[in-house]
């Protein structure tokens, strides 16, 4: 009858265009979906190196685009810091910096959407291939003149792979995640260490700025005691000339500590992701004090359990494993499975059709070539984590003596040092006030002092630095030895003594 082949071409024509409509309003769906909403799988702990339990939560709401012009804008960072913790600070907490940092910097950031990423790959990993709809019709056949029946036919397919094979790519997802998120582990370690660093180069221009204001009283009271002197016509001119020249030097000085203070605070407000002269409160005028150093060997091992690019490479060897085990899987044949409605044969019994394809997997040279490709990169990795983890080793063992060589630096100027510079300038300037010493040697003396009381303060400095890179080495905190305790030099220690 026309009218029902009319109808039938109408309900053809409408569920292709119902099946486009489908597919871009899926689309549309899907860059509005939150991203944080959408499944994500556990990921397996590592059979030696256990993979972190951490909760990813990505602060997109959306997929947007981004123009250049805002991207420069959000760059800028120019305006005050609407949050800023340092606000109500009396001094800069180094604890507080450092989860800041971690908090606010890029890098750890973008580490942590490409943990996120990865983490998405196990539900497309997993899944079966977007089932075929097919379809096909004789147009003449639909005509009002035709003399045949309407011929058409309407059907669906579904591939389906070996079993197992699904299950492995999964887990290969799984691992790469967990792979991503020690990365961001790591990452978070060297930001640690980077505003360690930061921070003691802020700490240490501050305690030698303090030392060069004393250095400055001291150096005018002694072109006062020399303009007395040439005065009373007991030394001449000279002497008050070269104490001018002093001065000077002091005053130079002041203007290279002032440039490295704005390098240290503009490196903080980088790590902080803010403009880099936002102000910052001063650093504290001590160092924390910590407990014992552990042993060379106990950090040693205490590495090698903890450090995530271990913990990442581990995850990584196992992807690459699981990957072997897909590559055998290539052996055998996947399926697709179909069943139509075809209008095309004349009797009803034929009409209803179910099929089968099977791919032939006869090329085997290929497949055996695969398989041995990914067992090389497992040797290729393996190696790669002995590698790494004597180099973690070496780097440990390396940190650790510098510790220790730091902590006895610092004992010998505490202890001899710094003793004898002072008790050698006090000598100098009784002596030149009672006149049986030349201003010339009083000068050597204040210099001597000066350049050793700012080593002294560059060894403390230099200790906390080796502290830091010690702990980024170990992957975690480590306490300090009790002797870094005579570190801790209060501010009105680092006057010149009186006479």
């Amino acid at each position: 009858m026309p009218w029902f082949r009319l109808m039938t071409l109408r309900l053809l024509l409408t569920f292709a265009g119902i099946c486009i409509l489908a597919g871009c309003s899926s689309t549309a769906a899907a860059r509005a979906t939150s991203v944080h909403n959408r499944p994500h799988s556990e990921v397996a702990a590592l059979p030696r190196l256990s993979a972190p339990n951490r909760e990813l939560t990505l602060q997109a709401d959306e997929i947007v685009s981004v123009s250049h012009m805002e991207l420069s804008q959000s760059a800028s960072m120019d305006g005050p810091d609407p949050d800023d913790p340092f606000r109500e600070s009396e001094s800069l907490s180094l604890d507080l910096l450092i989860a800041e940092v971690q908090a606010r910097n890029p890098s750890l950031a973008a580490v942590q959407a490409a943990w996120g990423a990865a983490a998405q790959k196990y539900p497309q990993a997993v899944a079966l291939e977007d089932p075929i709809f097919q379809s096909m019709y004789a147009p003449q056949s639909f005509t009002s003149n035709s003399n045949v029946q309407s011929s058409y036919y309407l059907g669906i397919a579904q591939k389906i792979p070996w079993a197992g094979k699904r299950g492995l790519r999964g887990q290969q997802a799984n691992w790469e995640a967990s792979a991503a998120s020690h990365d961001v582990g790591e990452t978070s370690l060297r930001l640690a260490e980077a505003s360690r660093v930061t921070f003691l180069d802020y700490y240490l221009n501050e305690r030698l700025r303090e030392l060069l204001d004393s250095n400055t009283r001291a150096a005018e009271e002694f072109r006062n005691i020399a303009n007395s002197k040439y005065e009373a016509n007991q030394v001449t001119q000279q002497d008050v000339l070269q104490a001018d020249v002093e001065l000077a030097q002091l005053e130079q000085r002041k203007i290279e500590l002032d440039q490295e203070r704005e390098i240290a605070v503009a490196r903080l407000n980088t790590l902080l992701h803010r403009r880099p002269d936002h102000p910052l409160p001063p650093p504290p005028q001590t160092l924390p004090q910590v407990a014992e150093l552990p042993s060379a060997s106990e950090l040693r091992d205490f590495a090698v359990e903890q450090r995530p690019e271990l913990h990442a490479l581990a995850a990584r060897i196992q992807a690459e494993q699981t990957a072997v085990e897909l590559a055998c899987k290539e052996f055998y044949p996947d399926f697709e499975f179909m069943g139509r409605y075809d209008r095309f044969w004349t009797d009803k019994e034929q009409r209803g059709q179910v099929g089968m394809n099977v791919n032939v997997p006869l090329n085997r040279s290929r497949r055996h070539a695969a398989v041995q490709e990914r067992q090389f990169q497992v040797q290729k990795m393996r190696s790669e984590l002995d590698q790494a983890t004597d180099n973690i080793r070496n780097e440990v063992q390396a940190a650790w003596s510098r510790v220790q060589g730091g902590v006895r630096t610092v004992r010998i100027y505490d202890t001899k040092i710094l003793p004898t510079a002072n008790d050698n300038l006090s000598a100098a300037r009784a002596g030149y006030t009672a006149g049986t010493l030349d201003f010339l040697r009083l000068v050597e003396a204040q210099r001597e002092t000066i350049a050793l009381r700012e080593k002294h303060q560059m060894a403390i400095a230099e200790l906390h630095r080796r502290w830091a890179e010690l702990q980024r080495a170990v992957g975690g905190a480590v306490s300090m030895p009790p002797d870094a305790n005579a570190i801790v030099v209060p501010a009105e220690t680092l006057a010149i003594p009186e006479s």
